[in-house]
């Protein structure tokens, strides 16, 4: 098990330039999903903010949208996004298969599959309201809920829920299972994403 400090370090001095990390990382849970699922025809929301949780997200989306529809709710501002997670957000911004709704405009229960790409391990204090919201709106959908690394709302250390997290039915996360994930850890899949054990 691994801390959410000890996974930054290791990101920080494993070698491997974080964009190539960042391009692992969203494959990743395109690879769990297409081995899990018949993608042809699926409807897929990913959630995303403007951190690396984000930038995943977006990676997956490029992948996803080969086999599957996929809107990307984007809940961050594009001005905040880290190097990595704009670069990776140029790549699907301009892409016909991807769409992008406002919030006001999307039905969560539309969707068969659910991706929460908004927070990670990147989660400090309270939830804003927006992000709370939504939670909400992916816990009560439908929808098969999938969390990229960790669900938003939960913190990664000590599995602690502030306000209201997200209730994924599967959560993929990277190198290592984190401390707050041990309770869930029946629906967790680990996947590499590049760094040496």
């Amino acid at each position: 098990m691994i801390t959410s400090d000890e996974m930054r370090k290791l990101e920080d001095n494993c070698g491997i330039d974080k964009i190539e990390l960042m391009e692992h990382a969203g494959r990743e849970v395109y690879e769990v999903l297409k081995n899990k699922f018949a993608l042809k025809n699926k409807k897929i929301l990913i959630a995303a903010y403007h951190g690396n949780n984000g930038g995943d997200g977006f990676v997956a989306a490029r992948y996803l949208c080969e086999n599957a529809g996929v809107d990307v709710l984007f809940l961050g501002d594009e001005i905040k996004l880290k190097k990595e997670a704009l670069l990776n957000y140029k790549k699907i911004i301009n892409n016909p298969k991807i769409q992008f709704p406002d919030v006001g405009d999307v039905d969560f229960d539309d969707y068969d599959i659910i991706i929460d790409a908004i927070l990670g391990i990147g989660i400090e204090g309270s939830l804003r309201k927006d992000i709370l919201n939504t939670v909400g709106s992916i816990n009560n959908s439908k929808a098969f809920k999938v969390a990229v690394d960790v669900p938003t709302g939960l913190n990664p250390d000590s599995g602690e829920i502030l306000d209201k997290a997200v209730d994924a039915d599967l959560i993929i996360t990277f190198h290592d299972l984190k401390k707050g994930l041990e309770k869930y850890k029946n629906k967790v899949v680990i996947v590499n994403i590049g760094i040496k054990k």
